[in-house]
């Protein structure tokens, strides 16, 4: 929000805050991920509200498994002013690769929950305990 007042963070406040090391962030920065960084004249870091609305964008992007090279281009394209059809094009591309990843891990999902009912069923032995794929229950004694 350019304009608005903006808070100031130090590193470790900003680590705190995302769960993150500060090595993590360091990192971030270095790659390019964070850019211009403000610094004291100690040469500590400072961060602004509109950086930590960036590290959010990326844990986001990150967390859905976009690689860092191409967050990087993200953040390259932003900061050049690019908010045409290159981001738009390579943010549907990501989309598609989370709608793919989202469908494995709902049948990831169903297959769980398919097994908490096999798991969760009644006790060893008795009549509903028995297999999906098994339509009756028998109560005779097995063999010896």
């Amino acid at each position: 929000m350019p304009g608005a007042q903006q808070h100031e963070w130090t590193i470790g406040q900003v680590a705190d805050k995302f769960a993150l090391s500060v090595h993590t962030l360091r990192f971030y920065e270095s790659e390019g991920l964070l850019r211009d960084i403000a610094r004291t004249l100690g040469g500590c870091r400072v961060y602004t509200d509109d950086d930590l609305e960036w590290l959010t964008m990326c844990l986001n992007l990150r967390a859905t498994g976009m690689p860092i090279p191409v967050i990087r281009h993200y953040v390259d394209l932003a900061v050049a002013g690019d908010q045409g059809p290159a981001l738009a094009d390579l943010l549907r591309d990501h989309r598609h690769t989370v709608q793919e990843q989202a469908e494995r891990l709902h049948h990831c999902l169903e297959l769980i929950n398919h097994k908490i009912e096999v798991y969760g069923s009644p006790a060893p032995g008795s009549c509903e305990a028995a297999s999906p794929a098994v339509t009756q229950c028998s109560t005779a004694t097995p063999p010896p």
